[in-house]
């Protein structure tokens, strides 16, 4: 089976899940982050919105710097534990000499060495430019987006909804109309000025429906009286 490298979509969706259930679950670095070492490991602290570029903020472990890497650069894959090197058997003992004749030295005439050729020049070795540093990523995380959201079904029931992000922090819950008038009042008068004139014609829908009841009701009671009741 070929190694994985890198993060998947479904491994970001599962280490956010993770994260919104109060956990910092472990990753591991792979050969592509750069300025760290492949298997080291370190500590999931936050996945921001959008998903492009470096978008997962770690603290790798023994730092207590925040960084921020891409996919490619973190894998959920732990290494193996490194192998010892193993020891390497010892030396056979060494044979013993046996006894060297030394004769008498007899000088030899001299003879004149050849002068050595020269040695072609090492050709030059191109090196890689070194990696940038990387930047620790700022401490403190990215303030979400928070969306509230007002509705009305135009009969005088009003519902609230938040957003926080992405995920619905609170699900459509019903509130006063009071309620909706007087934050309405708080804001900017284009947004009063609108919600007042949403209220003012649930007002008069409503007062129409009393004004038909009470029609019916006294229809009922001049029946019930000509009943002789």
């Amino acid at each position: 089976m070929a190694k994985k490298s890198g993060l998947s979509v479904e491994d970001v969706a599962d280490l956010r899940a993770q994260l919104d259930e109060g956990t910092q679950p472990m990753v591991w670095f792979t050969a592509a982050a750069v300025g760290m070492e492949e298997g080291r490991s370190a500590k999931l602290l936050a996945v921001t919105d959008p998903p492009e570029g470096d978008f997962i903020q770690v603290r790798p472990t023994g730092s207590k710097d925040e960084m921020s890497f891409g996919l490619a650069e973190l894998t959920l894959e732990k290494p193996p534990p490194r192998k010892k090197p193993a020891t390497p058997p010892p030396a056979a003992p060494e044979p013993p000499r046996e006894t060297e004749i030394i004769h008498p030295y007899v000088p030899e005439a001299p003879v004149k060495p050849a002068a050595p050729k020269p040695k072609p020049a090492p050709a030059p070795v191109e090196q890689a430019p070194p990696k940038p540093a990387r930047k620790p990523a700022a401490k403190s995380a990215a303030v979400p987006e928070v969306t509230v959201t007002l509705v009305t079904t135009g009969e005088g029931e009003w519902s609230v909804e938040v957003l926080q992000g992405t995920r619905r922090a609170v699900k459509p819950t019903p509130v006063p109309p009071a309620a909706v008038a007087q934050a309405a009042k708080l804001l900017t008068p284009e947004v009063a000025e609108i919600v007042e004139g949403v209220l003012n014609a649930a007002r008069a829908q409503q007062l129409a429906r009393v004004e038909q009841l009470r029609a019916e009701l006294e229809a009922a009671q001049k029946a019930l009286e000509d009943l002789g009741a």
